[in-house]
């Protein structure tokens, strides 16, 4: 009876990572415009805006995947997409230091060779998520800060910009009005830590995981704040099983190493990577905290938040497509 016990569990098991592998993906990603608190009652034309630009970045995506391009190029033209993309607290669209200016992080992960390369504290590198893929490729670093990184952009072929560049008016003004104490109210607190932290992540035909991650940062931070998405293993982090990019309040996010223990959970719990999302959603982070995305290395997708919405979007090799910002 014992004997007939174990043949039917080594079998089940067997045909549980059967089904597994049968239903590898040649490709998956999944980006994200920031978790947060954005009403459903917003303007009908600014929520089409919103959804355009996550079908657009999805699309750019998914063009070099489907042309069997690697996941490092597919992350990083996504987020470049969305870091000259207004609408979002990334790049072009960065919230106010403050002090009013304008300071840029990123981070950039190569799952398959535990490889990184983040930068901090950046005023003229139009796209921050390009210069946090050459650390990773062409420095013995991971980190850059503040005028290190703008020492290092230097030294390669990055775009630079004027800091002006960063200063969208809209932003500004509502910066303006809300340490002048006039006019707090969501349209505030929407654009600032909660809604606009930009990240992908992707898996290619050859097998590569890799996350990245950009970000304006939190709005009013004092001088020097580092935020969650250059800190690899708390907004931004890949291995070989998944890679993870975060969203939300960075403080929170850094004191659960968030995006490490997805994967951590996912490497000694043997578990899923829904599973995994919804032990650090659900039970690891309060609510109110933050929102994921995640893509394993089967192709499998989550992406979850315990804010009101999340913006984002995310196709596979199987024909799944999703754009959503809220859960229904």
């Amino acid at each position: 009876m014992k004997k007939a016990f174990l043949t039917l569990l080594v079998l089940s098991l067997s045909i549980s990572i059967s089904a597994q592998e049968s239903t590898q993906k040649e490709w998956a990603i999944a980006l994200h415009g920031g978790a947060g608190y954005y009403p459903k009652n917003a303007p009908a034309e600014q929520t089409s805006a919103y959804m355009q630009s996550l079908e657009e970045a999805l699309t750019i995506g998914t063009e070099i995947l489907e042309a069997g391009g690697s996941a490092l190029d597919a992350v990083e033209a996504t987020i470049m997409y969305l870091e000259d993309n207004e609408m979002f607290n990334a790049g072009r669209g960065a919230v106010f230091t403050a002090d009013g200016k304008n300071e840029l992080d990123a981070a950039f992960m190569h799952g398959n060779t535990l490889n990184a390369g983040a930068v901090t504290g950046v005023t003229t590198v139009k796209n921050p998520i390009s210069l946090a893929r050459l650390v990773m490729e062409q420095s013995n670093h991971i980190l850059f800060a503040g005028e290190g990184a703008e020492i290092f952009a230097n030294e390669t072929e990055v775009e630079r910009v004027d800091p002006l560049y960063f200063r969208v008016e809209e932003n500004y003004e509502r910066w303006k009005r809300q340490n002048a104490g006039q006019g707090y109210n969501e349209d505030l607190k929407d654009n600032g830590w909660k809604m606009g932290t930009v990240g992908a992540v992707a898996l290619d035909k050859d097998g590569n995981i890799v996350a990245g991650t950009s970000t304006g940062g939190m709005t009013n931070k004092k001088y020097g704040r580092v935020g969650d998405v250059p800190i690899i293993g708390s907004g931004t982090y890949a291995n070989d099983l998944v890679g993870v990019s975060a969203t939300g309040w960075g403080e929170r996010i850094m004191l659960n190493v968030s995006a490490h223990t997805l994967a951590s959970y996912m490497k000694y719990k043997e578990a899923s990577v829904q599973e995994a999302m919804d032990h650090l959603v659900d039970e690891v982070l309060n609510p109110r905290e933050a929102g994921f995305i995640a893509v394993d290395k089967y192709g499998n997708i989550s992406m979850k938040t315990n804010t009101t919405s999340m913006h984002r979007a995310a196709a596979n090799s199987d024909g799944f497509k999703e754009v959503k910002i809220w859960e229904d």
